[in-house]
């Protein structure tokens, strides 16, 4: 409507000009009179006109306020009106975004055995499959719900056991900007992959490399997702700076076997970063989960941990584009330490010991289409009870490590092709060369990821 009245404002200001124009031009014997009357005339018309339109805007606003202001009438169809009319969904029009990620790999192992010696391993955290197999697919929804809150959905389908299952990745609410919180706070609620260190609120098809860390794979199953609420707070600082934690039921890798009577893990993180210059930025974290396990079920349920189980992470990243475009080239360095402490039992034996594990990796992007890759991970195991001694949890004296090399190529953002190689000495004195070829294909709307 405003732009109606600046058109027409601008139309009477351009007629009158040609009409002084046009008379000037005429005669100097122009009845000068005639023509101030005739202007004036307009004028009127035109401040008439304007008058009405901005009687309509006023008109409109305030049929938008009562109607945000309605409440659920008792019928279906009232409730209905009132909420398509009154809500704000912000993106897609009350249609939530659809997107497909598919995910395969063939995969060639030199080793029968997919152990880590010294360490109870959940499903999720064992090597995977052999031979061509489809692995994690995604099927994701997301939209706003109304102007305060957006909603999302992830699941993955997987084999397992010779069966295709559906499996909830995610589901939560969050909460948006102009909600009513603080500025900078943040509430999340659901099921999710919660933050904890760099890598786990990460979907894996965003990973650089085919398989996850050592020690993802051993203390956090691959990934953490129970459920739970998460709250965040991104400080008013000059460089980034946010601080949260989370309280989740305890059904998840590291816990399990939740009573369901208040929450059995809780999280607390906080971490930092900025840029250097123009072409470089960083970030900078730590992060604590600690659970109190009621049964935790590992290597085919062949172990059994109840007890105390504490875990601390720091993580770093780095990018660095030496063009400055990093969509030509880019160099990301990343990197994870992780220590555990558990008291508890194992299969009824006692257990109170400390272990610890970590990788660094390297990505180089030297053309926009292909990258290069080196990982280093590793894992310290904790010493063996007596009682333990001939189980999956003896390490024999031998530290788990992987060095993993990749190459891939992005054909666009929605395909990617890799080739990978692991030197795995996850066995004491055995060498399991394996090799991986992936491909992760997406379509339909999908988020940008997180740095």
């Amino acid at each position: 409507m405003q732009n109606i009245i600046l058109k027409s404002t601008a139309t009477a200001a351009t007629s009158i000009a040609l009409l002084l124009s046009t008379s000037a031009l005429a005669s100097p014997n122009t009845d000068i009179q005639a023509l101030r009357l005739e202007v004036q005339q307009m004028r009127q018309a035109y401040e008439a006109r304007i008058v009405e339109l901005e009687s309509k805007i006023e008109k409109l606003e305030n049929n938008h306020t009562a109607i945000k202001g309605m409440r659920p009438s008792s019928t279906a169809t009232t409730t209905q009106q009132a909420q398509s009319n009154s809500r704000q969904v912000y993106n897609n029009d009350f249609n939530p975004s659809i997107g497909v990620i598919l995910n395969g790999k063939f995969s060639n192992f030199s080793e029968n055995t997919s152990e880590i010696k010294g360490f109870g391993i959940g499903e999720e955290g064992e090597r995977g499959r052999e031979g061509l197999a489809v692995d994690e697919s995604e099927l994701n929804f997301s939209a706003s719900v109304d102007d305060k809150f957006k909603g999302s959905l992830t699941a993955a389908i997987v084999r397992e056991d010779g069966e295709d299952k559906i499996e909830l990745e995610e589901a939560y609410v969050q909460t948006l900007p102009g909600s009513g919180l603080p500025d900078g706070l943040s509430i999340k609620a659901g099921r999710a992959f919660w933050t904890l260190g760099y890598m786990n609120e990460h979907h894996s098809h965003t990973d650089d490399f085919a398989d996850r860390p050592l020690p993802h794979r051993v203390y956090l199953n691959k990934s953490f997702n129970d459920d739970g609420v998460e709250a965040s707070y991104v400080l008013p600082t000059p460089f980034y700076s946010e601080v949260g934690g989370g309280l989740f039921r305890g059904d998840d890798y590291p816990a399990g076997s939740s009573d369901g009577e208040g929450a059995s893990s809780y999280s607390v993180f906080a971490r930092v970063g900025g840029d250097i210059g123009a072409n470089q930025s960083w970030r900078v974290g730590g992060s604590l989960l600690l659970s109190d396990v009621k049964g935790r079920s590992s290597n085919e349920d062949s172990i059994t941990f109840v007890g105390d189980s504490d875990l601390y992470i720091a993580d770093l990243r780095y990018t660095w584009a030496p063009t400055g475009n990093p969509k030509n080239q880019e160099v990301t360095l990343q990197g994870e330490y992780f220590f555990r402490n558990e008291d508890g039992t194992y299969n009824d034996v006692a257990f109170d010991d400390n272990s610890n594990g970590w990788y660094a990796q390297a990505v180089y992007k030297f053309d926009p289409q292909w990258r290069v890759g080196y990982r280093y991970t590793e894992l310290e195991a904790p010493s063996t009870p007596a009682g333990l001694i001939g189980t999956d949890l003896d390490s024999s004296g031998h530290d788990p490590y992987i060095n993993s090399a990749m190459v891939d190529w992005t054909n666009s953002e929605f395909s990617r092709v890799r080739l990978q190689y692991n030197h795995d000495q996850t066995v004491a004195g055995t060498t399991d060369h394996q090799f991986i070829v992936q491909y992760i294909m997406s379509f339909g709307a999908h988020g940008a990821h997180k740095y």
